[in-house]
């Protein structure tokens, strides 16, 4: 408020209302800062956070089925298909058709995709000291398994 209409916010500030209460608007604005971050910092890398993600858990678990990586990553069908057509149309990511399914496929990071990712891992690694400057290492922890419950609890 300011001294000439007291139901006026000064000029900076805005009220939020019941938003300032709302872990959602909290959550929402924390990944806008996140993913913000994260593009400056991937550069020409042209990596998402979502295909760091997927590159990751292949990395991890070579063989997964879309499905499989899709329940990893809380991800659905549709959008599991598309970040693997992308990723494959670069050359990092290779479908083969599974051993034991021929309807699914089993996924697997190219040579070009494991290099890039090793490259990457030490990038979102900064990038992660970054965004968690203002936490201790406990309170990374505390959070992280916040989120966890959050994210479980659907």
């Amino acid at each position: 408020m300011n001294a000439k209409n007291p139901r006026k916010p000064a000029d900076n500030a805005v009220e939020l209302g019941l938003l300032k209460s709302l872990l959602g608007y909290h959550l929402r604005r924390a990944q806008v800062a996140v993913f913000q971050h994260f593009t400056q910092t991937m550069g020409e890398a042209d990596i998402t956070p979502g295909q760091f993600g997927v590159l990751a858990v292949i990395a991890g678990n070579a063989g997964l089925s879309q499905t499989q990586l899709g329940n990893a990553l809380g991800l659905d069908r549709s959008t599991v298909v598309a970040v693997i057509d992308r990723l494959e149309a670069r050359g990092l990511v290779t479908r083969a058709s599974a051993p034991n399914d021929r309807r699914s496929h089993a996924l697997r990071l190219s040579p070009s995709g494991q290099q890039l990712l090793r490259r990457l891992e030490e990038i979102v690694r900064a990038h992660e000291r970054h965004i968690a400057r203002a936490l201790s290492a406990e309170e990374q922890r505390l959070l992280i398994r916040l989120l966890d419950r959050v994210a479980r609890s659907r």
